[in-house]
């Protein structure tokens, strides 16, 4: 049983104290400067302690960062809250149950057996190839629920991954039809505070253009027309707030040792399957080791590797075809680990 939480400030060590080599570590930003330059932020937990810290590119640790796809792992959680408070009944629930206003259309059968668990595990057929998204069209929708919805259910086949960020908004505006508050008021009360992350303000959406919902208006949480956070995107975090949640999974959920996260959902988030994804978490089985990760766009990153009791968290600016964040980890943090 863990004697320190990480609720009010991290504590640092020594790496040696942590079976570390701090040499490969000090070495790290040298290698960030280099092949990794839109990092900005970088925590590496080891034991529950900071082995290695850094911020670059002019941030600072109270410099919150948009996650991008980070934001859907957060909702997973979430949503697991939702379901063990009795808010969600089931992830095998028909995703239509939760809105009897919406008209399906009859030639559309396959719509009306998609569940929760498809929108959780990327399983529900859309009319677009996969990581071909047009998310611009949801986003320029007055009702980006209803688009998501006429979106669900056409072409291809039910139980096929096919990646959907319309369809974690649609989990977001569950959680919101269910809990009767939007995910940023649910996650601040239910998840957030319990672990000591900050709470995420509220602000107005001045529009609904690119910078304000991808680029540098990004702000708190960002929310579409009706008020719903969105539920793929466009959370806001820093660095060590990160570290915390990756650090609460780590932990199956407690924190200290009062339950946050039910460690039956966190087991059921990342299972490994043939699709090495998990509830909105990749999963990655390499070289006998297994990490589960929560990635954005950019290089975001939230890694958890439970064997290792490490966490490594990584906010980063938005770039094109930023370098692969597991390199970093494989050939740069994982060798600093001692037997």
């Amino acid at each position: 049983m863990r004697s320190y939480w990480p609720t009010m400030e991290w504590q640092a060590a020594d790496p040696a104290d942590l079976s570390m080599d701090a040499g490969r570590l000090a070495d790290l930003e040298r290698v960030l400067k280099s092949e990794y330059s839109n990092i900005s932020g970088i925590l590496v937990v080891k034991s529950g302690l900071v082995a290695y810290e850094n911020y670059l590119n002019g941030c600072g640790p109270d410099d919150a960062h948009h996650v991008a796809s980070v934001t859907k792992s957060v909702l997973s959680a979430l949503v697991g809250i939702a379901v063990d408070a009795g808010y969600i009944r089931s992830i095998d629930q028909k995703v239509l149950d939760f809105f009897p206003e919406y008209a399906a259309d009859p030639a559309d059968p396959q719509k009306r057996d998609i569940t929760l668990r498809h929108l959780l595990t990327m399983t529900a057929p859309y009319p677009f190839e996969d990581w071909r998204e047009p998310l611009d069209r949801m986003c320029m929708q007055p009702d980006w629920t209803k688009y998501a919805l006429d979106m669900l259910g056409q072409q291809g086949r039910v139980g096929d991954f096919k990646y959907s960020t319309a369809g974690a908004h649609l989990l977001s505006a569950i959680l919101t039809r269910c809990t009767g508050t939007t995910a940023r008021e649910f996650a601040n009360e239910r998840l957030f505070k319990p672990i000591g992350m900050k709470a995420i303000p509220d602000y107005e959406m001045s529009a609904f253009g690119f910078e304000q919902l991808f680029g540098s208006e990004v702000r708190g949480w960002v929310k579409d027309p009706n008020g719903n956070s969105t539920g793929g995107w466009g959370l806001t975090l820093t660095p060590r707030d990160m570290a915390r949640f990756g650090f609460l999974y780590l932990n199956g959920g407690m924190w200290d040792n009062e339950p946050v996260i039910p460690a039956s959902w966190i087991n059921e988030s990342i299972a490994m399957n043939p699709n090495h994804y998990g509830y909105l978490w990749w999963l990655r089985q390499e070289d006998g080791m297994f990490a589960y990760s929560a990635v954005g766009d950019g290089g975001n990153m939230i890694c958890c590797m439970p064997d290792q009791d490490l966490v490594v968290a990584m906010a980063s600016a938005f770039v094109m075809n930023p370098r692969d964040r597991w390199t970093l980890i494989k050939e740069q943090i994982l060798p600093a680990l001692r037997d």
